[in-house]
């Protein structure tokens, strides 16, 4: 990233939902950027606030959720202060997003290349006939064969692999500078997921796009990620480089996801369970929000919230035990 200034960059992001309780925090207090051209891989438990960041993004919270404080600055222009027609003119243009289920995101009663004719229309000034070709070729160039008839066809006569494909092609088919892609492999077997994985980083590096990946999937990220953010219970309490946070990590609650992971190099190893679930938005503990299911919790962690901590260049913990370097603390 040296020389080059955030794409996006969101600062103490905060994204409630009210309820007859007060307003339940599912984002709170997150910061995370990426760089052009690099990917950033957010990664956590179903529950954390993943796929509202995305959403918090793009200012599609639903109701009765609310984005109250922070700043969303793509390009340097803060996008919670945007008029909702100029935020139009971003999604699915400038930002793109991969919805996570492709066959609740696809219009089941329109053919796939008519939905993605639809997006094209809505950013670029085409004839019918150049919105057609751009379609056919957003199809063509995420690997679909025979995409001329495939733009014909409605997605349930469609692979689930398939639908993803046009879920990206849609996505592509403005060029847009940024793309979320919010678990874009769920549900998918893991030849399929590998060939998805593939495309985005060959796409990637044809256009020069910055990619979120949003993922509960440790390979994936170290496949996939130059910077990883580990959210819990609505905050990030690990971030930096992927090659740092998976080679020293930190956190008590990122050493309990990568210890949840099978490995090949070893026999008889025990996969280790994280003890308990994450706590829902009404009902988070006092002090760091791992505390109730952390071996290490202290007194201090169950009265006071510990913030990111540099660790080193770029990598940062939250948590009252992780080691702070002299040199950067």
């Amino acid at each position: 990233m040296a020389g080059q200034g955030p794409l996006l960059a969101i600062e103490d992001l905060r994204t409630v939902f009210r309820s007859s309780a007060g307003d339940l925090p599912a984002v709170d207090g997150v910061s995370v950027s990426v760089a052009p051209g690099r990917t950033l891989g957010i990664v956590g438990e179903s529950g954390c606030g993943k796929s509202v960041l995305s959403l918090s993004i793009m200012r599609l919270v639903p109701r009765p959720g609310r984005i109250t404080s922070g700043s969303i600055r793509f390009d340097g222009r803060d996008l919670l202060t945007l008029s909702e027609g100029e935020m139009r003119g971003l999604r699915g243009g400038s930002i793109g997003m991969i919805f996570q289920e492709p066959m609740t995101s696809l219009n089941p009663v329109h053919t796939v290349g008519r939905q993605i004719i639809e997006a094209v229309s809505a950013h670029k000034d085409l004839s019918a006939s150049a919105a057609k070709d751009v379609a056919i070729d957003a199809l063509r160039r995420v690997r679909i064969p025979a995409p001329e008839k495939r733009f014909e066809e409605y997605p349930h006569q469609l692979s689930g692999g398939m639908r993803q494909r046009v879920m990206i092609a849609m996505a592509l088919s403005c060029e847009p500078r940024l793309l979320i892609a919010d678990e874009p492999t769920t549900a998918l077997d893991v030849t399929i997921q590998a060939q998805i994985l593939d495309l985005l980083k060959l796409l990637q590096q044809e256009t020069g796009m910055s990619i979120i990946l949003i993922t509960h999937d440790l390979g994936v990220v170290a496949e996939m990620a130059d910077e990883v953010a580990v959210m819990y219970a609505g905050r990030v309490v690990e971030t930096g480089p992927v090659n740092a946070v998976f080679g020293d990590a930190q956190h008590p609650y990122t050493l309990g996801l990568f210890g949840s992971v099978p490995r090949l190099d070893g026999e008889n190893q025990s996969l280790l369970a994280i003890e308990g679930t994450v706590p829902p938005p009404f009902a988070l503990p006092p002090g760091c929000r791992f505390n109730p299911r952390c071996g290490f919790a202290s007194d201090r962690c169950r009265s006071e919230m510990p913030l990111l901590r540099p660790l080193g260049p770029s990598h940062q913990a939250a948590c009252w035990h992780a080691p702070v370097e002299a040199e950067f603390g």
